[in-house]
């Protein structure tokens, strides 16, 4: 049984990290209206808090994040919309992608779709060598449009045609040689690794660190805000489409949509 009152990320701070952790395991961390606004709250009080030297982003449970939630699609598509107030993903991106601390993304396991946004947002991302991703839009009907933003500025481009393309699965080691993941590890050395990187960033001057973030997000930040918009016209029209219609349905009676072969 859910518990709707209990919190879906969790906030705590140690030796100048903040972490959030992404807690509603019953649906694999999916991004639902309620998760989104719990956690760009976190990282809201994260940023404003000069004692906070970066923020860890991580998951309880069997996966990372699952990316959208279609239940919470359909239901939006049926008329029943979820929290109008709660911000979109592409406000999470940028948010992530603008802070001036670093984020980490610590993950615990697979990453799915807008999950990969998530991963691919983050400034430096710790992976087990178990951890699976895939670019499932294309196999329910729809574009990996918003997430392409973030994606695209850390993927190579052969790899991520293929798997943008294929919507087929690939491991961590794939995802680090893609340039997804800053490392993939054996899962009992996930923790330690990431404590290195934290510890490397406590030694490191506030100003001067977040002056290196900006220098690294380079000129493309300025058009960002713009692509977010394409690509947030490019989903809607694509998750109102018929095959996106025919996609959820196929995904939730667990069957092949009508198109494969």
């Amino acid at each position: 049984m859910v518990d709707a009152t209990a919190p879906l990320v969790r906030r705590s701070t140690e030796r100048g990290i903040a972490t959030l952790t992404l807690d509603s395991p019953h649906n694999r961390n999916a991004l639902s209206a309620r998760l989104r606004t719990e956690l760009a709250d976190g990282l809201a009080v994260a940023l404003a808090d000069d004692g906070v030297r970066a923020i860890v982003l991580t998951a309880v449970g069997p996966a990372f994040c699952a990316g959208a939630d279609l239940k919470e699609v359909a239901a939006e598509r049926a008329g029943q919309a979820p929290d109008p107030d709660a911000p979109g993903m592409p406000e999470l991106f940028s948010t992530i992608m603008d802070a001036e601390k670093p984020v980490v993304a610590r993950l615990n396991g697979p990453a799915r779709a807008g999950g990969i946004g998530l991963v691919a947002a983050a400034d430096i991302a710790v992976a087990p060598e178990e951890a699976t991703f895939a670019f499932t839009e294309v196999r329910i009907g729809v574009v990996p449009a918003i997430i392409s933003v973030p994606v695209t500025a850390r993927m190579h481009d052969r790899q991520l045609s293929r798997y943008f393309l294929t919507g087929e699965a690939f491991d961590a080691r794939a995802a680090a040689e893609a340039g997804l993941l800053t490392a993939a590890v054996p899962s009992d050395r996930v923790d330690a690794v990431t404590e290195e990187i934290l510890d490397g960033l406590r030694k490191s001057a506030p100003r001067a660190l977040a002056r290196t973030k900006a220098l690294l997000g380079g000129p493309e930040a300025d058009a960002r805000a713009s692509a977010f918009t394409e690509m947030g016209e490019v989903s809607r029209e694509f998750f109102a489409s018929d095959d996106a219609a025919e996609g959820r349905e196929a995904f939730f009676q667990k069957r092949p949509p009508r198109w494969v072969l």
